[in-house]
C-alpha cells in the first residue's frame, strides 16, 4: 500500500478583526495535508495553537519530517507516536479520518460510535473597545440565541450587562482567555452569574490557576488553555468543572475522544472548541460535538468565506452538507 501526500498552506481572511484579551487575528493561517489512496483523497487542515508558538511554517516541517511514513500507510494510532500534540497532528489524522471514512464506506461519525445530528454552535462575540460596541454585535445576530463574549479586565461586567440589556433573551458563556487574576475572578464571577451566564471559560493564566483548587465557584469553569491534552487533565480536574477540548491542542480526533472519554470518567463537562478555521477544521470538531455539553465551532462565521460545499450554518445549528465533504462516503 503506497499512498501519495501533499502538504500546503492557506490563509482564510477575518470577516472583520477577531480580537481576545491577547491576541487579535486578521486570517486563519492554517496548514493542509491531503492523503491519497486507491483513488480516494483524505483532507485535513490544521490552525495549530497559538500560544505554544505553532505557526503555518513549523506545522508544515514536521508533516514534511513523517510525510515517508504517512505514504507508507501509518495508521491513526501509529500517527501518535510520530508527532506531538499539535496542529500538524491534526490535520494528518483528520486526513486519515476522512481517508478511512471512503475506503470503507463507513462515515467517521460511524467509526467513532456517534450519530451525525445537528449541533447548536457558540457565536463568538470578540472583544471591542466599548460594552457599546459589543452589544450591538450582539443585536446584529438577531438569529443567534447562544452567545461566547470574548472578555478581558477592563469594564468585563459592564460589557455583559450591555449585551444582556440589549438581547435579554439570549443565552451567554464567557471566555477570557487567561486576562483575569485570581481575585479579579472571585470579584466578577458572582455578578456574571447574576447577568445569566452559564460558565466561565479560562479566567486565569495556564500555569497560574493553582489557587482554584481551593475554591468553590458560583458558576462553572471551564479549562482550556490549561488542559491541552490527557496529559494534563488529571491537574485540570482538580481546578475545573468542565474541559474545552480543541483539535489542535489534543492533535486530532482520535487522541480527542480519548481525552473525552477520560474526562467524562471524572465527571467533567465537556465543550469542543477550535482556533477558528474553516469547515475542513469545523467537520472533525462536528464528530466530537456530538459528545459536548457546549459546542463551539463557529470559524466560518467568523471568516470572510468559506470552503465550497462545507458545514451548514442557520440560525446557529450545525449540519452536515448534502453532498460528501469530509468523513463521509463518496
Amino acid at each position: 500500500m503506497k499512498r501519495l501526500v501533499a502538504i500546503h498552506s492557506e490563509s482564510w481572511p477575518t470577516l472583520i478583526p477577531f480580537r481576545i484579551s491577547n491576541n487579535v487575528w486578521n486570517d486563519f493561517p492554517c496548514v493542509i495535508c491531503e492523503i491519497e489512496q486507491d483513488g480516494a483523497v483524505g483532507r485535513g487542515e490544521g490552525l495549530g495553537v497559538y500560544y505554544l508558538d505553532e505557526t503555518v511554517e513549523s506545522m508544515t516541517e514536521q508533516l514534511e519530517a513523517i510525510a515517508t511514513e504517512l505514504a507508507d500507510g501509518v495508521s491513526r494510532e501509529g500517527l501518535l507516536d510520530l508527532l506531538p500534540p499539535g496542529g500538524a497532528r491534526m490535520a494528518a489524522d483528520a486526513a486519515l479520518w476522512d481517508l478511512e471514512a471512503q475506503l470503507t464506506g463507513r462515515t467517521a461519525w460511524s467509526i467513532a460510535g456517534v450519530d451525525p445530528g445537528p449541533v447548536e454552535t457558540v457565536f463568538t462575540i470578540g472583544l471591542e473597545d466599548t460594552p457599546e460596541q459589543m452589544a450591538q454585535k450582539a443585536i446584529a445576530a438577531a438569529d443567534i440565541s447562544l452567545f461566547k463574549v470574548k472578555l478581558g479586565d477592563d469594564r468585563p461586567v459592564e460589557r455583559i450587562a450591555a449585551i444582556r440589556k440589549a438581547r435579554p433573551d439570549v443565552r451567554m458563556v464567557i471566555d477570557v482567555n487567561q486576562g483575569w487574576s485570581f481575585d479579579e475572578l472571585q470579584r466578577y464571577a458572582p455578578q456574571m452569574k447574576s447577568l445569566g451566564i452559564s460558565m466561565i471559560e479560562q479566567p486565569l493564566p495556564r500555569g497560574d490557576d493553582a489557587e482554584l483548587e481551593n475554591y468553590a465557584p458560583p458558576l462553572p469553569l471551564c479549562s482550556d488553555e490549561s488542559c491541552l491534552h490527557l496529559g494534563e487533565l488529571e491537574q485540570a480536574a482538580q481546578r475545573y468543572q468542565m474541559i474545552n477540548i480543541k483539535l489542535d491542542k489534543t492533535g486530532g480526533l482520535t487522541h480527542g475522544l480519548v481525552l473525552a472519554q477520560a474526562a467524562r470518567e471524572k465527571g467533567l463537562g465537556l465543550m469542543v472548541g477550535c482556533m477558528g478555521g474553516t469547515s475542513l477544521a469545523m467537520a472533525p470538531h462536528h464528530v466530537i460535538a456530538q459528545l459536548c455539553d457546549f459546542v463551539d465551532i463557529d470559524g466560518p462565521l467568523l471568516a470572510r468565506y468559506d470552503r465550497p460545499g462545507g458545514l451548514t450554518y442557520e440560525r446557529g445549528i450545525v449540519t452536515l452538507p448534502e453532498r460528501p465533504f469530509w468523513g463521509q462516503c463518496v
